[in-house]
């Protein structure tokens, strides 16, 4: 069982703080303020736990919108002129997905207390 289960079912029960945290664009790898953000939420959720909450983190990924298409359109140039929609937004969600995996590892190595399953992606419909 990982750290984050065992903290997870020896909180169950317990009155629950919840973190809404504002999540990054999956548009690129971490920089310096998004390491910060992370990990003063981190901090925060970690305290509330030892404090004797239930306090659950679920990371969560904006992976819709301009900054996403600004950086798949730099990526596809005149290509995109001759794509269907229905492919240029399939390679916005790819592209996303990539960040996703990457910024998570990122988070990790800072040592982010990430739950590996539950994971908000903020995605439109493709």
């Amino acid at each position: 069982m990982r750290l984050y289960d065992k903290i997870r079912q020896a909180r169950s029960g317990r009155p629950i703080y919840v973190l809404h945290d504002g999540p990054p664009y999956a548009n690129g790898l971490i920089h310096l303020g998004t390491a910060l953000d992370k990990c003063l939420k981190d901090f925060v959720v970690k305290s509330k736990n030892m404090a004797g909450y239930d306090a659950p983190y679920v990371p969560g990924w904006d992976c819709h919108g301009l900054p996403i298409e600004i950086k798949v359109d730099e990526s596809l140039g005149r290509k995109k002129l001759e794509m269907d929609p229905l492919q240029v937004r399939q390679a916005c969600r790819k592209y996303a997905e990539k960040y996703v995996g990457l910024q998570r590892e990122q988070f990790q190595r800072l040592g982010v207390l990430v739950g590996g399953r539950s994971v908000s992606h903020h995605v439109g419909s493709v």
